[in-house]
């Protein structure tokens, strides 16, 4: 395996190297897609076999903050290329927060005007980043779900087709196609094509199918495993409970060899965890992929479990997730 993938198995900063002087220079924003780290979160796991590791791929390293990055910009390329997307129009997509940043950091980038229908009770930091990339935002009922916001955007297209390119990230191809080039080829060459289990999210299913069909190319071996939230009522904001939600066009249950449920205490915990036991402050997507991670990595003898954390928790500051931090850290540190 790439040393600097995952460093020591103690962890200890000194087996890393130093970070390079030389920084590469870029011609734009969007040139900083992808190429994400691999770091080893094995620590979080007591009494596994010494011969198995855990892997998270730090997705809140893109410059829009989060995995979305990636089918974003690969759906407004395709866009631009078939004709779809063009001067005049406005990109339109419903959202949950994150493609929605990604969209209006691109749309800000190449010059097309950004409208975003997401529930209103996505995390305040969300929203005001979207607005500082001067993307206009439609508020769709929090109570409805991402679901609400899906149907409140097509009767918005519907109205005015032809002003709108709308990339539609639960039926677009292209969302699991930059995850096929990109995120599974990252982790398969981080790896040295060492990887054994690869598990992520399941939000529009992008990232879990295409990330998934990659590795399973490369060695049909690979376990592919989602993580998916327990029950219809959760808190893993950007996540689908499947049974209870409109499935997403590009999501192939059958591709998949697991599916884990998540309880969402549990992975807000794992959140927690996380910041104090590993130095990583992430949002409640990563704390359900590493619940999952954890229950496959201790059923192994062997292997290399590589999760996908979605994004930093920085954007969660507003919500119950962080509300939830502040109690936990006073049951830890009684006064």
């Amino acid at each position: 395996m790439a040393s600097s993938a995952t460093g020591s198995a103690s962890g200890d900063a000194s087996a890393r190297p130093a970070s390079s002087s030389h920084a590469p220079r870029v011609t734009s924003v969007l040139d900083l897609v992808g190429n994400t780290p691999l770091v080893d979160v094995t620590k979080m796991a007591k009494g596994l076999s010494p011969r198995v590791r855990l892997l998270a791929k730090l997705e809140g390293l893109n410059p829009g903050g989060s995995v979305k990055d990636r089918p974003a910009l690969w759906m407004m390329r395709k866009g631009i290329e078939s004709g779809a997307l063009r001067q005049g129009k406005t990109v339109l997509d419903s959202t949950s927060g994150n493609t929605g940043i990604a969209l209006a950091m691109i749309g800000a980038a190449l010059g097309y005007p950004v409208s975003l229908v997401m529930p209103d009770n996505v995390s305040l930091e969300r929203k005001r980043i979207i607005g500082a990339f001067g993307a206009k935002v439609i508020y769709s009922s929090g109570m409805e779900g991402s679901d609400g916001a899906i149907l409140l955007c097509r009767e918005i297209l519907k109205k005015d087709p032809d002003a709108y390119f709308k990339p539609d990230q639960y039926f677009n191809e292209a969302n699991p196609l930059a995850h096929y080039e990109s995120t599974g080829p990252e982790i398969w060459e981080a790896t040295g094509g060492r990887v054994t289990h690869f598990v992520a999210g399941i939000g529009t299913g992008g990232t879990v199918m295409g990330t998934g069909r990659y590795l399973k190319e490369k060695n049909r071996n690979v376990q592919v495993v989602a993580a998916e939230p327990e029950d219809a009522l959760h808190g893993l904001e950007g996540l689908k409970h499947m049974a209870s939600s409109i499935v997403p066009g590009i999501y192939h249950e059958e591709e998949l060899d697991r599916k884990i449920p998540v309880p969402t205490e549990d992975a807000y915990e794992l959140c927690y965890r996380l910041g104090e036991e590993v130095g990583l402050v992430v949002g409640q997507s990563s704390g359900a992929a590493l619940y999952a991670a954890l229950q496959v990595a201790r059923e192994l003898d062997e292997g290399i479990v590589v999760m996908i954390f979605c994004d930093f928790g920085d954007r969660y500051l507003s919500t119950n997730l962080w509300h939830g931090w502040v109690e936990w850290a006073k049951r830890r540190r009684p006064r």
